[in-house]
């Protein structure tokens, strides 16, 4: 059998296959009043759509755990119980074709409150719906962005009951996995590199006091999250900085404190914490990142990164380099990827009955 297409089990949730969707923001979610941050048709059609694919794992998009905590006006939130009762709709279809619905629960940081990318991705002030953003240090992420509030040390406290509150909803929302947003510059990978944290106090300075938040948001979500559901976390796994940032050393020092905190998989990235960066891209190029982690840890991994090929992604299972793989771009491209791959691999893949026309 294909690697691709072999069933995968983490704690008690069993994937179909190892063809997985990466969160990717649809900035689609209306901007204030009672469905402020509640998933809408687009969100339901662009999910069901993959399901449909044969898609195995659908972690919806960075899901905001406070108003604050959004990218921008337009991203989705969990917040409150009319966001919970929108995603049901989502949760339920996904299910019915097979294909385990996860969550990612996220906070923006200092890269908070911003016009949706198509529209620039310039900082919002108040009379576009925007707000003042938070950080670990008043540090501005570019030129561009505003200097961010400081979180006092109640503040963080606060932030931590966020997500775990956050993640009690998305379990009554009906998703099977939650990860936590650790990565791409966003307010975790604030706190963990040295770029973004200049604290002085119990949260900065020392790579202990760095990943303490981390360990803390985990512990609070872990100690909700039930014992048989999976917790994944996604780490940016290098800041690409030659210099005073977070390195593939720290990513693989941190994965196995993770593993211990009770994280069962850790979905790996890069970069997104300092801007102006070059990262050498290229087919597959943030593999041997993922690569690593599984070598040199117990944690299991899910690689990302331009991986666009049926044959590419078997490889990448059958050498061992990660335990599943997230196509993010091509699953934008082309919904039914997995049951396209399966054709060319000899794997077997979900088919709604209305679509066995194209088996």
């Amino acid at each position: 059998m294909s690697a691709l297409f072999e069933p995968y089990t983490l704690r008690e949730v069993t994937i179909p296959n190892r063809v997985w969707m990466p969160p990717m923001c649809q900035y689609s979610a209306a901007p204030e009043g009672p469905s402020a941050g509640a998933p809408g048709d687009w969100h339901f059609a662009h999910y069901a759509a993959r399901a449909a694919g044969g898609t195995g794992l659908i972690i919806v998009e960075a899901t905001a755990v406070s108003p604050e905590g959004r990218i921008s006006p337009y991203d989705l939130g969990i917040w409150n119980d009319t966001q919970v009762e929108a995603f049901r709709r989502i949760t339920g279809f996904l299910k019915s074709q097979g294909t385990v619905p996860g969550i990612q629960l996220a906070h923006a940081g200092r890269k908070a409150s911003t016009e949706r990318p198509w529209n620039g991705g310039a900082p919002l002030g108040a009379e576009a719906h925007g707000w003042q953003p938070l950080a670990p240090s008043a540090l501005s992420f570019d030129d561009r962005h505003p200097v961010p509030a400081e979180l006092t040390v109640d503040e963080i406290h606060a932030v931590v009951g966020r997500f775990a509150d956050a993640a009690r909803r998305a379990l009554d929302a009906g998703f099977e996995i939650a990860e936590i947003h650790g990565a791409h510059g966003y307010l975790i990978n604030e706190f963990l590199s040295p770029h973004s944290n200049r604290r002085t106090d119990a949260y900065g300075g020392s790579y202990e006091n760095r990943v303490r938040f981390a360990l803390e948001v985990v512990d609070a979500v872990r100690a909700v999250w039930p014992d048989g559901n999976p917790l994944f976390f996604r780490i940016s796994a290098t800041d690409w900085l030659e210099n005073g940032g977070w390195t593939a050393d720290d990513t693989v020092r941190f994965a196995a404190e993770l593993h211990a905190h009770g994280i069962d998989l850790l979905d790996v990235s890069t970069g997104g914490n300092a801007s102006g960066v070059s990262v050498p891209t290229g087919p597959g190029y943030q593999v041997p990142f993922a690569a690593r982690v599984r070598t040199e840890t117990p944690m299991p991994v899910a690689a990302v990164g331009l991986i666009t090929e049926a044959e590419q992604a078997e490889k990448i299972l059958a050498n061992g380099e990660a335990d599943a793989v997230l196509l993010g771009r091509e699953l934008l491209r082309d919904p039914a990827w997995a049951r396209r791959a399966a054709r060319e691999l000899g794997g077997a893949v979900h088919v709604p009955d209305q679509y066995h026309r194209s088996v």
